[in-house]
């Protein structure tokens, strides 16, 4: 499996979108174009203290001079988007990802359902650009404490028209998945945004019979579960049958690099799909937020996840 590939970026403008958001464009010092990304794909920044944050491109794939994020100030996050906020200035360089895309727009959908809370509007401006071009069906519900807060807000009001539904609770106007209504044919629904509201979707698209394959997410933290111990188990290479212990306390990535098996990874939280990779027998305990759940039939993040006794691996 080949590396993710790494670039020294130049920050080309940091510019506040709202009060508590950053907006900041990247771009390369010497190469006029940047790889190319698709709508829904994410950028690792790489901090100088080691720290791996990842963030929604929002800017336009069709611009590879740059790739733009937008980063919330969060005073009880994990410390990136303070240290984003605190240090990244014009003219600074940093490393950047190659983008990947867990969160794509379905190939097949005739239509398309946004969900977004405050920062988790940030993928879907792509998306809603393209959609726009292209003439197909779309309607985006954006979820904020008002519209000063609301991240985009301009350009989404631009592209989107009145496809955008604006529900601002400073104006007593909270969003209510029951407005959904039951499932569509070939209509896709994706949410992104804290996890309550992802957790109230979720439920009540359930709830009214929507199909697990129209229905997407991304999320911005791991999975958390206090209840839950990790237990041993024994991993199996499937191209060599040699077999590893992997302890309680260590992850099943941790293990396979210690025995030469050199998967990439970025966040090692079961967000970023960066370690994704294939197993072929045993029961799996998913912890991931990014595999659909067809793709858990037979793929597994070993950063996070773990198996019922054994497992082998398509390696």
């Amino acid at each position: 499996m080949t590396a993710r590939l790494i670039m020294k970026l130049q920050v080309a403008a940091a510019v506040p979108a709202t009060e508590e958001v950053l907006r900041v464009a990247f771009v390369h010092p010497r190469r006029p174009e940047l790889p190319a990304w698709t709508p829904g794909a994410h950028v690792d920044l790489h901090l100088p203290d080691g720290r791996v944050r990842q963030y929604s491109l929002c800017g336009d794939p069709a611009d590879r001079s740059r790739y733009e994020i937008a980063i919330k100030r969060e005073e009880a996050g994990r410390g990136g988007s303070l240290w984003a906020h605190g240090n990244l200035v014009p003219g600074m360089e940093v490393h950047v990802s190659a983008p990947r895309n867990n969160f794509p727009l379905a190939d097949d959908a005739r239509g398309h359902l946004f969900i977004a809370g405050g920062i988790g509007v940030t993928p879907f401006l792509p998306m809603v650009r393209r959609l726009a071009a292209e003439e197909t069906d779309f309607t985006l519900q954006l979820c904020a404490r008002s519209a000063e807060t609301a991240p985009l807000l301009a350009e989404l009001r631009a592209v989107c028209g009145d496809r955008l539904r604006c529900w601002f609770s400073n104006e007593g106007r909270r969003f209510d998945p029951a407005l959904l209504g039951g499932p569509q044919e070939g209509v896709h629904v994706y949410s992104c945004g804290p996890q309550p509201l992802m957790d109230a979707v979720t439920a009540a698209l359930a709830a009214m019979g929507w199909p697990a394959g129209q229905l997407h997410a991304e999320h911005f933290a791991p999975v958390s579960d206090e209840t839950f111990k990790p237990e041993p188990f024994v991993v199996r290479i499937a191209s060599t049958g040699q077999q590893l212990h992997v302890p309680a306390n260590r992850s099943l990535l941790d293990v396979l690099k210690d025995n030469g098996f050199f998967l990439r990874s970025s966040c090692e939280t079961g967000i970023c799909g960066s370690c994704e990779c294939g197993y072929q027998e045993g029961t799996v305990i998913h912890r991931d937020v990014v595999l659909t759940p067809a793709k858990r039939q037979d793929r597994l993040t070993p950063c996070v996840s773990r198996a019922r006794a054994h497992v082998t691996l398509a390696l």
